[in-house]
């Protein structure tokens, strides 16, 4: 009995030892600040991939989706918030403890210093569609992501990856664009080495850019003729090439574009969706200065509408530089074609919910007979 129990003690130590076995590829050490990350498990969700990330602007559309990718890796995620009902649907995409939400402002230092000062990462998606009297586009742009940058520099994070829009130009007629170039190029003095996104507009369940045109219903707005020509991309693909800058060498210091695999225009889109809902939507032209003017009041409305500066968007035609794309991260975007329909088919009526996607159907009613035995 007592030679049975010797010959139990040493299976449990043998499994013991082989559950704590620990190999070199483990191990990653930094070379520019010399952290060790250790990775533990088997990987997954409940393993650790040693990484400490923190993700400004997660509560935003784009944020959901890159926090989903990084947890499940197993990552520990810094979520820091403003209003704690914004991030509550973020906890449950990582597992116990993996999710650390942190209260910060943007005016308070120290709050952002807390959330940074353990990390190797950090991600920066802070934005605004639109001007409040508490944040300007140069507060949020450009001043904000100065400070992250240097909170990132002075506790040598390892990687900073910096969110700013396609077509970002310092001498762009769009105050929203010009400042993500203002900011680009600070966050770049401080940090050569920070990785620059600029996505074009994202679409997806909770997008601002296919339900806006789609939530028009019996009427739409069309501004500049509706020839301006964008790359719509799926917010899904952008998501998925910031979590392979993560690792990836060949995106240090680099500036990437992310947009779509086709070109349109906004009277194409217009179409696309009509097709897509069979709802039956007119249009009519506006001018410019018309729009703006409009836009301008509407923006003294309590909720979100469109805002001026959105209007200076609409005009302006999206143009590749020459920076990275989804080819250099070996990422096939999807096609709107293909995916639109997902996010489209809510804005049907109850008569075409479960039709496939239809070209020439919009107008045609459907007759149902009914019986009764």
């Amino acid at each position: 009995m007592i030679a049975g129990l010797n010959i139990a003690k040493q299976s449990k130590q043998t499994i013991v030892g082989l559950a704590q076995k620990r190999f070199a590829s483990d191990l990653i050490v930094s070379q520019k600040t010399g952290r060790t990350l250790i990775k533990t498990g088997s990987g997954g969700r409940s393993s650790s991939n040693g990484h400490v990330i923190t993700v400004f602007g997660c509560t935003g559309f784009l944020g959901r989706y890159l926090i989903n990718r990084l947890a499940r890796e197993g990552a520990h995620v810094i979520v820091p918030y403003r209003d704690e009902d914004d991030m509550r649907h973020l906890k449950i995409m990582g597992d116990l403890g993996k999710i650390v939400p942190m209260e910060i402002h943007l005016r308070n230092k120290d709050s952002l210093e807390a959330a940074i000062r353990h990390s190797d990462t950090v991600y920066n998606l802070l934005g605004r569609d639109y001007e409040t009297k508490n944040f300007s586009f140069a507060d949020v742009h450009v001043e904000a992501a100065g400070v992250l940058a240097e909170l990132a520099q002075k506790h040598d994070v390892e990687r900073f990856i910096q969110m700013s829009a396609m077509n970002a130009d310092i001498d762009s007629p769009s105050r929203f664009l010009s400042t993500k170039a203002e900011g680009e190029n600070l966050v770049r003095s401080i940090i050569p080495s920070a990785t620059i996104v600029r996505p074009s507009f994202m679409y997806g369940q909770e997008d601002r850019f296919l339900a806006r045109l789609a939530m028009s219903r019996g009427l739409s707005i069309r501004i500049n003729g509706g020839t301006t020509k964008v790359r719509p991309v799926n917010v899904s693909d952008v998501a998925t090439a910031m979590h392979k800058m993560l690792d990836g060498d060949n995106t240090v210091g680099e500036t990437f574009e992310l947009v779509g695999n086709s070109e349109y225009t906004y009277k194409d889109l217009l179409d696309f969706i009509k097709e897509t809902t069979n709802l039956d939507i007119g249009d009519v032209n506006v001018p410019k200065p018309i729009a703006s003017l409009v836009a301008k009041a509407m923006n003294l409305l309590p909720w979100q509408t469109l805002g001026a500066d959105e209007v200076e968007r609409m005009m302006i035609d999206d143009k590749l530089t020459g920076a990275k794309t989804f080819e250099d991260l070996n990422i096939e975007p999807s096609s709107l074609e293909v995916t639109g329909i997902q996010y489209l088919r809510r804005f049907r009526t109850n008569l075409y919910n479960d039709e496939p996607l239809k070209k020439g159907v919009v107008g045609k009613k459907k007759t149902f007979h009914t019986s009764y035995l």
